[in-house]
């Protein structure tokens, strides 16, 4: 049971991205029970997939948002990946609190409405990195940290409570390439200052020693275009602007053209050129010029290096990209790692690129790729910095939770909470601990909509796509005469049994079957009438096939 809390507490509260990867969103709480002020860090999205069918994007439920619209003071984005502000586009509209956030991330939200035809326009409050800005009772600074995507910051809390330490996503980079690396000295002096907790980006901790830097990855690329007889084609994720930056210089260095393929890697590129990154680098160059270069001196950049079907890499290797082709003897490299559940994806892509005699290259082969979370070394580097005393691990599933409050403890931090989407921690104001308090549930988009997996029929959706669906229609006489003869529609059904019989006849069999078993009075009760139709065909069908369908009956009384 939770205490009877009548004075100011500071509490934690993920709504995602916790004992999962992605869908990023969480809230601080500073007040008494019931009377809270309320801060948002990040407003990610996740990326829906065949358990979701139908479904394009997955979403933190914001219900109890919606519930404190009045008490939230603001909504803070730590850096530009989708899953932690794509959801501001869909959901946004139903808050419309104010948002603050780098420049990078800005300018990226306002190219990203100009792309999408529809988009609401969303307003944006620019804060520099290493500056400071009071959202009610929240003083947040944005604390520069290296990360695979431009300004990307932890966020330092300050609150009549104590300093939170916030990284969101980060790793430690002495090279990064593009934007500012992890300000260690900035860490320092948080910890010299005093951390209350440290709520930490969990992703990598079961993997032991420190991340290599993107200047490795650079020079590694370099060698690989070098040794390449014919064309290269390097895809990564459009948003690694300092991978961007490195295949670039790679070709560079050896006499070849960049062509950019795809039209989120153009978006990233100007958005980043507008901030001021990516000067030293050559021109980059259209697709459409793609063919008149010579097969030794082009780098093609491609995005889809998840396996995603619509992306440019998977549309090449099943010769379907309108203008860009690969032939026997060019290289394609994938500057980049599988996100857990995109492997049969990815593996299907280079199934169709190896069927052409393309050489592969990925991050098994040579090191060309750099992950943009820390590792175990750097795990325990920065809790040397801050020397916390809550550990809160976020950002990454149940074992790399787990994992990382192994290490914490390892450390000397003394407080490590377990807490998952939905829970509450109270950090402050009271006895430190977690408890399972609101509901932490998903919303859907589908097409247009969004909303929960019940009201967007996705539970059904995914039975059909495993049983399939029968309609029947049957017009009844108020005097409960059969008129006319059952229409049927199958879909998803086999044609036919093992004994060589039609479902259609099967089907057929289960209505006559309910019909002749009840007497011309019953059949005037539509209700009654329906039900025994529908459990009728499904019997039948489930002794022919072993399944039962999902079966629509609809009864015309005239």
């Amino acid at each position: 049971m939770r205490e009877n809390m009548t004075s100011s507490e500071l509490v934690f509260m993920p709504l995602g991205g916790v004992g999962e990867i992605g869908m990023n969103m969480a809230l601080y709480g500073i007040g008494p029970e019931g009377d809270k002020r309320w801060l948002i860090v990040d407003f990610g999205v996740a990326f829906a997939n065949e358990a979701h069918p139908g479904a394009d994007l997955i979403f933190a439920d914001i219900r109890f948002l919606e519930q404190e619209r009045d008490r939230i003071d603001g909504i803070v984005i730590t850096h530009g990946h989708e899953d932690h502000f794509g959801a501001l586009f869909a959901l946004w509209p139903r808050l419309e609190i104010p948002i603050y956030t780098s420049g990078f991330l800005a300018d990226l939200i306002e190219a990203k409405a100009e792309a999408e035809p529809g988009s609401l326009e969303i307003p944006v409050n620019q804060v520099e990195q290493g500056s400071r800005v009071q959202l009610g009772p929240f003083n947040v600074e944005f604390v520069p940290v290296s990360h695979s995507i431009p300004e990307a910051n932890a966020l330092a809390i300050r609150t009549e409570h104590g300093l939170v330490l916030h990284t969101g996503d980060w790793k430690l980079d002495a090279t990064p390439g593009v934007g500012k690396g992890t300000d260690i000295a900035r860490m320092n002096e948080l910890g010299e200052e005093g951390v209350l907790a440290l709520v930490c980006d969990s992703t990598n901790a079961l993997s032991e020693g420190s991340s290599i830097s993107e200047k490795e990855v650079e020079e590694e690329l370099t060698k690989l275009i070098a040794k390449a007889p014919h064309r290269v084609a390097v895809s990564t994720f459009a948003s690694n602007v300092s991978r961007v930056q490195a295949i670039a210089r790679a070709a560079r260095a050896n006499d070849r053209q960049c062509v950019v393929v795809g039209r989120a890697l153009w978006r990233f590129i100007e958005v980043a050129q507008e901030q001021g990154y990516l000067n030293d680098v050559p021109e980059f160059i259209s697709d459409d010029d793609y063919g008149y270069l010579p097969r030794d001196k082009v780098v093609a950049i491609l995005t889809g290096s998840q396996g995603e079907k619509r992306a440019a890499l998977a549309r090449v290797a099943a010769k379907e990209h309108p203008t860009v082709q690969l032939s026997k003897g060019d290289q394609v490299i994938f500057s980049s790692k599988a996100i857990p559940g995109n492997e049969r994806a990815i593996n299907e892509v280079i199934n169709n690129l190896a069927a052409q005699d393309v050489e592969i290259i990925t991050e098994k082969d040579a090191p060309i790729h750099v992950s943009g979370h820390p590792k175990r070394g750097d795990l325990r580097k920065l809790y040397e910095w801050i020397q916390p005393k809550i550990a809160v691990p976020v950002h990454g599933e149940e074992m790399h939770l787990r994992a990382h409050a192994q290490l914490a403890r390892k450390m000397g931090v003394r407080e490590v909470l377990h807490v998952r989407n939905g829970w509450m921690a109270r950090l402050a104001g009271g006895t430190v601990k977690s408890w399972d308090e609101y509901f932490g549930g998903r919303l859907y988009k589908d097409g247009s909509l969004v909303g929960t997996f019940e009201e967007m029929g996705i539970q059904e959706r995914r039975k059909l796509s495993y049983v399939g669906h029968i309609s029947v229609a049957i017009t009844v006489s108020r005097k409960g005469e059969i008129l006319g003869h059952p229409q049927m529609a199958l879909a998803g059904i086999p044609e036919r049994d093992a004994n060589d019989q039609l479902f259609v006849e099967i089907v057929e069999a289960g209505i006559f079957g309910a019909l002749k078993g009840m007497p011309a009075k019953k059949r005037k009760d539509v209700e009654v009438l329906r039900e025994a139709v529908r459990r009728s065909v499904r019997s039948e069908v489930n002794q022919k096939w072993a399944k039962k369908p999902v079966v629509a009956v609809m009864i015309n009384l005239v």
